[in-house]
């Protein structure tokens, strides 16, 4: 059973701190004129997560295209003394629809906590913006028998006392820590069973019906031209969160065209 009533996968390419500010600005134009002339847009919908300092120059190439514009973080206040931090209310302003919020990677350098991304997907939905929720177990949890046990505690502890009202969206990526960077994806069947795990544990905070109208249940971790067939398509799967292979322009066209 699909959870979610979109009928194009989604694609979200998260370049981390690889770019430069110019090279993010070449890298959206080359691939925002593959989408318009291999019509991928017919085919899936696709959101560009530059840095922060990339995010205008990259809206600007972006905003008589259709592809979308996505950060890789949030603060959760709208305004305040907190230095170096970026809100949800100034991500709205320069264009952003989706935002990513607890990486792995934050969790594991910056150690955001479950509280912490909790209040990030809750500022991020109160702007109208879609959280792109990562999810994720470590190799020592999965190793120990506390996979499901540890992305079912992730799931829950963001979305408490979240709503999804009409119009608001939310992607849930399942992305297995271990396998992030090394080139090595999980077999599908995983990625499905973890898919419906994560569906369970939403069921215990929306309705069937705003799953399936408002919710994504994503795959992400060394996704690449060659196994990305693998996870869109497959039943529970809606779409990917794609990191290294995002980079390169011909690259990535190469991985949407197999969609």
């Amino acid at each position: 059973m699909p959870t979610t009533a979109h009928t194009k996968p989604l694609v979200l390419a998260n370049w981390k701190m690889n770019l430069s500010v110019q090279e993010s600005v070449v890298l959206a134009r080359n691939l925002a004129a593959a989408y318009s002339k291999l019509k991928l847009k017919e085919h899936l919908e696709l959101v560009l997560c530059p840095t922060f300092p990339a995010l205008a120059p990259v809206a600007e190439v972006l905003k008589r295209q259709s592809v979308c514009l996505g950060a890789q973080d949030v603060f959760w206040k709208p305004v305040g003394p907190y230095t170096g931090e970026v809100s949800a209310r100034v991500l709205k302003e320069l264009g952003v629809t989706h935002v990513i919020i607890g990486h792995s990677e934050r969790r594991q350098f910056l150690k955001e906590s479950d509280a912490m991304v909790q209040q990030k997907v809750l500022a991020t939905l109160a702007e109208g913006i879609t959280p792109v929720l990562c999810v994720g177990e470590t190799f020592s949890e999965r190793q120990t028998g506390q996979k499901y046990l540890v992305i079912a505690r992730q799931v829950a502890s963001a979305l408490a006392g979240v709503t999804l009202t009409s119009g608001l969206g939310l992607v849930i990526a399942y992305e297995p820590v271990w396998v992030i960077g090394s080139g090595q994806a999980v077999e599908t069947h995983e990625a499905q069973e973890t898919a419906l795990v994560i569906r369970h544990t939403l069921l215990d905070v929306f309705s069937e019906s705003t799953i399936a109208r408002q919710v994504r249940i994503i795959y992400g971790g060394s996704v690449d031209p060659v196994n990305i067939g693998n996870f869109v398509g497959r039943g529970l799967l809606a779409g990917v969160l794609v990191g290294g292979a995002s980079l390169e322009a011909k690259r990535f066209t190469n991985l949407m065209k197999k969609l």
